[in-house]
């Protein structure tokens, strides 16, 4: 006798959700929208940056301090292009990691080799010194 009650309630349930209206189409036809001023914010950050890393230039900058600054400008801006235009920022944090990580453990490898290159050099610069 439970099993019938347990059945009957469970085609009660599924014949109420048989009956629900479907969601109208028009609110997935639309897609996400933002509004126009995020898009005028973003491209006046995109000019500013661009004029900073003219700057770097006009005032002419030498050194690590000209390439860590053009290196820089140019990260921001590709990082509000990336998050803006591209909609990263509105995208699931799992498909973030996915395109963000692999180019930032790319960075950091190649760091790591650059110092062991500048140690590389230096012993065989003290070696083949001291055999002269």
């Amino acid at each position: 006798m439970t099993e019938a009650t347990a059945t009957l309630d469970g085609q009660r349930q599924h014949d109420a959700h048989a009956h629900e209206a479907p969601a109208p189409a028009s609110a997935h036809a639309e897609g996400q929208q933002h509004p126009i001023k995020l898009y005028l914010v973003v491209w006046g950050w995109l000019f500013v940056l661009s004029a900073c890393s003219y700057f770097v230039d006009y005032f002419a900058l030498q050194g690590h301090l000209r390439w860590s600054l053009i290196l820089l400008f140019m990260v921001l801006k590709a990082g509000l292009i990336v998050a803006v235009f591209m909609h990263m920022a509105w995208e699931r944090l799992a498909l973030t990691y996915a395109i963000l990580l692999p180019p930032a453990l790319i960075l950091v490898f190649v760091a790591i080799m650059a110092f062991e290159s500048d140690y590389t050099h230096l012993t065989r610069v003290i070696f083949f010194a001291s055999g002269t």
